[in-house]
């Protein structure tokens, strides 16, 4: 084995063993131009679970919104200031989501339909409605579920 496939295995080690420290090895050899020296497996894996975390991050943030928004609508007797607080918080998540990756704009619209049937089930349990009360698909448009200042009659 060479010097420099040794290197990597025992990066490949650090990786399983102390992760903080696999990633402060990785990023020295990244500004040190030592490309040759970098456990590239698991580099890959970590800025592709990157964008996944991101996405994640995203659609939850998108689901606590049409749950609240379900729950606004349909439970008009319940609102409370949380709930606005909680819809405009998450909004504010998104656009600042979108605002340092827009490309996540259209992965948002492909996963909304997802989104909604998660958050229509979300909220027929947590207000004791039959799942049926709510639409089958989600009633509001994309534009007014990011709009900060839109709030269901």
């Amino acid at each position: 084995m060479t010097s420099s496939q040794v290197q990597n295995h025992q990066l490949a080690e650090l990786y399983e063993q102390d992760f903080c420290q696999w990633a402060d090895a990785i990023a020295q050899r990244l500004r040190e131009g030592r490309f040759d020296a970098l456990d590239v497996e698991h580099l890959i894996e970590e800025i592709e679970d990157m964008s996944w975390s991101q996405k994640r991050v995203l659609l939850r943030n998108l689901r606590i919104v049409l749950l609240h928004l379900l729950k606004y609508q349909y439970q008009p007797e319940q609102r409370s200031q949380s709930w606005r607080s909680s819809i405009i918080e998450h909004r504010i998540r998104i656009a600042e989501a979108f605002e340092d990756s827009p490309s996540l704009q259209a992965y948002l619209l492909e996963n909304v339909e997802k989104s909604y049937q998660r958050a229509r089930t979300q909220a027929a349990i947590e207000t004791e409605l039959p799942l049926k009360t709510f639409p089958d698909a989600t009633p509001f448009s994309i534009e007014n579920v990011l709009n900060e200042e839109w709030l269901p009659d």
